[in-house]
C-alpha cells in the first residue's frame, strides 16, 4: 500500500490532496492554520509508514513543510514552480488551491514532476544569513540615495560618500533648509544603524566562508570573490553535481540569453533572469 499526495502552501492554510493507491481513495482538505504544530499533528496519521510521498511547490513556506515531512519519515518532493505550471497546459478553468494540489499529486504519481534540489539545513541557514545581509545592504544603499537626492534637490554638489569622514563633514556644512537638514540627519542615523547590523553579519559570513571548503575554494581560485559573495554563490548554487554541464549552471542562474522569434520577427536578446536573484547579484 502506498500514499501519494501534495500540498498547496499558503499563509493561512495548507491544501492537501492525497491518493491511497491500494484502495483508490482520494482525500482532500485543508490544514488551518498553516504552521508547524498543526501540520505535525496532521501528519501523525502516517506514523510508522515508509511508503508515503508528498510534493510541495518550491515557493515561500516550503522549508517548514519539507522539514516536517522529513521528521515524520515521509519522502518529500520539491517541485520547480515554473516548470510545474507549464505542465498544466492552457488554462481551461479557474485556478484553485485544490486544483494546484491535485496537479502536483498527479505529476508526482506520473513520475514527471520537475523537482528542485532540497538543500540540507546548514545550507538553508547560510542562505538566510546572506539574504539578510543583502536586504540590509540594499536598505542602507537606499538611504544613501535619499540623502544624495535631498542634497542635490537643494543645490548641494555631489561629494564624497556618507560612509567617509569627508562626506559627513560636507553634509554638516551644506546649506540646507530645516526640513532638508532633518531629512539628511535622519538618513545618517539610519545608515549608522544599518552599518551596526551589517558589520557582525559580515564577520559571520567571513567565518563561514573560511570554514566551508567550497567557499574557501572559490575565494582562493577567483580574484574578487570575498566573504559575502563566496557564501552567496555556494549557498544559492548548491550541489553542483546535479548539473549535467556548464550550460545548465548558467541557465539555473538566469544569466542565459533569451531570444523570442516568431514569423520572421526577432526581438533583442535579454537575460532570462530566472533563478535566485541573490546568485545573479553575487556573480
Amino acid at each position: 500500500m502506498s500514499i501519494v499526495g501534495a500540498f498547496d502552501v499558503h499563509r493561512r492554510q495548507l491544501t492537501f490532496d492525497y491518493l491511497d493507491i491500494e484502495t483508490g481513495e482520494v482525500r482532500r482538505g485543508r490544514i488551518v492554520p498553516a504552521d508547524r504544530e498543526h501540520l505535525r499533528a496532521w501528519l501523525a496519521r502516517f506514523a510508522g509508514r515508509d511508503d508515503v510521498r508528498f510534493a510541495v511547490e518550491g515557493c515561500t513556506g516550503w522549508r517548514y513543510v519539507v522539514e516536517e515531512l522529513l521528521a515524520a519519515g515521509i519522502e518529500p518532493h520539491l517541485a520547480e514552480p515554473a516548470d510545474t505550471a507549464a505542465l498544466r497546459g492552457k488554462k481551461r478553468h479557474a485556478k484553485t488551491d485544490k486544483a494546484d494540489a491535485a496537479h502536483l499529486r498527479a505529476r508526482l504519481l506520473a513520475a514527471d514532476l520537475p523537482e528542485c534540489w532540497i538543500p540540507p539545513a546548514h545550507v538553508l541557514e547560510a542562505r538566510a544569513v546572506v539574504r539578510l545581509y543583502k536586504d540590509l545592504l540594499d536598505e542602507r544603499g537606499g538611504w544613501h540615495q535619499r540623502i544624495a537626492a535631498t542634497m542635490f534637490h537643494q543645490g548641494v554638489p555631489a561629494g564624497s560618500s556618507m560612509d567617509t569622514a569627508a562626506g559627513r563633514a560636507a553634509a554638516a556644512e551644506a546649506q540646507l533648509s530645516p526640513a532638508g537638514r532633518q531629512a539628511v540627519e535622519a538618513g545618517l542615523r539610519q545608515i549608522d544603524r544599518l552599518t551596526g547590523e551589517l558589520d557582525p553579519l559580515r564577520r559571520q559570513l567571513d567565518l563561514i566562508s573560511r570554514r566551508q571548503p567550497g567557499c574557501a575554494a572559490l575565494r582562493a581560485a577567483h580574484f574578487g570573490i570575498g566573504a559575502v559573495t563566496a557564501v552567496a554563490i555556494w549557498a544559492e548554487l548548491g550541489d553542483v553535481r546535479r548539473f549535467g554541464n556548464s550550460d545548465d549552471v548558467v541557465r539555473h542562474t538566469g544569466l542565459d540569453i533569451t531570444v523570442y522569434s516568431s514569423d520572421g520577427k526577432r526581438s533583442a536578446g535579454h537575460l532570462a533572469r530566472q533563478g535566485p536573484p541573490l546568485l545573479r547579484w553575487a556573480l
